[in-house]
């Protein structure tokens, strides 16, 4: 059998330089939210060819460390230090509508509150304008004991900052 020839055809427009291409996606922060896309993909559904509902969790997870990346906070290195690293402390979920293979999902992250050692976020996860999924997420920030201590400052200043109006701190608690 005879192979097959592929010509190349000529790009148009702008053409991204290929360092570029290999960078792993990231979202942007726009208006006070952090907007996180991505695609669902054959791993992500269960044999119904829906989303499992883990997988929403993933997507959420992914889009927060994105958000902490954007912000300029780098966790692993907080984390290497010794300084600790954030654990989920609670969670609560609601689920509207089902992903579906190939669907391209945005996640939209907002802060609602900054505490000494926790941040309160909410997330959506959805399709076009509609919303499928949406939790409520209070993460704390753990040290190597187990326990939660005190965020960087410069983080929660960079929370503010980022995240705009949208966010609120204690005051009392932050000193």
């Amino acid at each position: 059998m005879r192979g097959f020839r592929i010509a190349r055809v000529p790009l148009q427009g702008d053409v991204m330089p290929h360092a570029d291409l290999d960078l792993p996606t990231q979202g942007r922060i726009v208006a006070g939210e952090h907007r996180f896309a991505l695609r669902v993909y054959f791993e992500d559904t269960d044999l119904s060819g829906i989303v499992y509902h883990a997988n929403y969790l993933r997507y959420m997870e992914r889009a927060r460390s994105d958000m902490l990346r954007q912000a300029g906070i780098d966790q692993r290195a907080h984390q290497e230090s010794g300084g600790g690293a954030y654990a989920v402390t609670a969670l609560n979920i609601r689920y509207r509508a089902p992903a579906k293979l190939d669907d391209a999902l945005l996640v939209v992250t907002r802060l609602t509150k900054v505490r000494a050692a926790s941040v309160d976020i909410h997330q959506r996860v959805m399709r076009g304008g509609e919303i499928l999924t949406e939790a409520d997420v209070t993460a704390a920030l753990v040290g190597a004991a187990g326990r939660a201590v005190r965020q960087p400052r410069d983080w929660i200043a960079a929370f503010a900052q980022v995240m705009g109006e949208g966010v609120t701190t204690s005051g009392d608690q932050l000193s």
